[in-house]
């Protein structure tokens, strides 16, 4: 893509100016919800409505058409009926607009190709980019810009994600809000008529705001595939890309030709094609966001040392992490034994310093943490998963800022560091808090060893294809 291209997507983002063609007074109607997310997310850009019969909505000036707005303008949003659409992008086209996103269902999701044909041959007269039709709109969060019709807040962070689900995609908006983890962008992908994953990715490769590109996929858009091959295998060895890909079985997909009009395709052919791309494929949502925010905890992805430790307070939740490290092919450290001999300053006698390294149940904050900095500053340490039970006389919330301060004074080196802690709302608390500074964390062992095990295959990817 060429440079004057990647700046009309760059404006679905970052606009300067912003108008909401169908906007409403009422926030419970979509072209009211969109223009009420705008202004309480605090986007600095100007603001502008169209509407033939409101001279202001919602304190934004408003105007009957989008040749009245006394301003140029950088990104139209579209909510009128199906039927306006095409006069709409007829209009932004003559006056230069570059980028708009097309709110509005009832294209090919419904059998109307030709009318979503007619859409994106209109936009291209006059080069005009669109996003959708039939999205829920478009976050980024380093603008403050929410042009949804989602909830109204989402959680900065690093992460982007690209969903052609737009109920899934207006969930996650308050799942991953909820969860503590930090997004950059949600883009609401619709039907792809014109703007899809491909354009968006080549975006994302070069945003600084984004460390990781997450997306849910039901079909590639006709034509695309070689592209979508090419384009993610390059950006790949910039930035994690990580897919979660939908219709699996016979029935799923058919389910996909219906909710979108996608061509979902075979599978297999999804798999192999992740695989050239070195797309990391997860299973789940959960999965997708569990390795997204392990990777985006990282400024740079480079594994070094001879294997990972595994740090606890349980015996048990310490077998299940090592059983979980083989599962997912994590290579666990055979201990030194200068390492050994400094962690044993961190435990009682009947502790073990071997991998997984066991403090045992009267473990404090402070053993914690003499044996994490020790594990950090060793050489050998590729990484380390940190396993907490709860018990009464060690609060959980106490033990996560040890972790944050000796992880903030001692990994300078950048070694990935994952946090599982087993236990109540006290717990809960400090996940949280683990979460907000920067180290991933998760309530059981497993989901936390997978999470790492990424960050190690990504890493290998990367030494492979340098």
């Amino acid at each position: 893509m060429d440079a004057r291209e990647l700046e009309k997507i760059k404006k679905l983002f970052q606009p300067e100016v912003i108008a909401v063609v169908g906007a409403s007074k009422d926030p419970k109607k979509v072209g009211g919800s969109i223009v009420k997310n705008i202004l309480a997310n605090g986007f600095k850009g100007r603001v502008y409505a169209v509407n033939p019969t409101a001279r202001e909505i919602m304190g934004v000036p408003s105007y009957p058409s989008l040749k009245d707005i006394p301003d140029k303008i950088d990104h139209v949003v579209v909510s009128v009926p199906a039927d306006k659409v095409l006069d709409v992008i007829e209009e932004a086209g003559k006056l230069g607009v570059p980028v708009a996103s097309i709110i509005t269902a009832g294209f090919k999701e419904t059998g109307r190709a030709d009318l979503e044909n007619k859409l994106v041959e209109t936009a291209r007269k006059y080069g005009l980019r669109i996003l959708g039709p039939n999205i829920f709109g478009v976050v980024y969060t380093p603008a403050n810009l929410n042009a949804t019709f989602g909830p109204e807040k989402v959680l900065p962070g690093k992460i982007a994600f690209l969903t052609q689900s737009g109920a899934l995609g207006i969930a996650l908006m308050a799942w991953t809000a909820m969860e503590g983890i930090g997004l950059s962008s949600i883009v609401s992908l619709g039907n792809m008529s014109d703007l899809d994953m491909v354009d968006l990715g080549e975006f994302f490769a070069e945003d600084p705001n984004t460390r990781v590109i997450t997306m849910y996929i039901e079909g590639i858009a006709t034509g695309r595939g070689k592209s979508f091959i090419e384009v993610y295998k390059k950006i790949t060895k910039k930035k994690p890309v990580i897919a979660l890909k939908a219709g699996r079985s016979e029935r799923g997909t058919k389910a996909i030709a219906s909710h979108t009009g996608s061509l979902a395709g075979s599978d297999n052919v999804y798999e192999a094609a992740f695989k050239q791309a070195g797309i990391l494929r997860a299973n789940d949502v959960q999965e997708l966001f569990d390795w997204a925010k392990a990777l985006a905890s990282l400024e740079k992805v480079d594994v070094k040392g001879e294997g990972f430790v595994i740090l606890t307070n349980g015996g048990g939740i310490g077998v299940m992490a090592t059983d979980a490290s083989v599962f997912s092919g994590l290579p666990l450290l055979d201990m030194p034994e200068d390492l050994k001999a400094e962690l044993r300053k961190h435990m009682p006698w009947f502790g073990s310093a071997a991998n997984p390294v066991d403090l045992t149940g009267q473990a404090k904050a402070e053993n914690y943490a003499g044996a994490f900095q020790a594990l950090l500053k060793h050489p050998s340490v590729s990484g380390v998963v940190v396993l907490y039970c709860e018990v009464a006389f060690l609060d959980p919330v106490e033990l996560a800022k040890s972790l944050i301060e000796t992880h903030k004074q001692y990994n300078g080196a950048g070694k990935p560091v994952v946090v599982a802690m087993v236990g109540g709302e006290r717990t809960r608390e400090a996940l949280k808090l683990l979460d907000a500074n920067g180290i991933p964390s998760y309530p059981i062992p497993e989901r936390a060893v997978k999470s790492i095990a990424t960050v190690y295959r990504y890493s290998q990817y990367l030494s492979r294809n340098q």
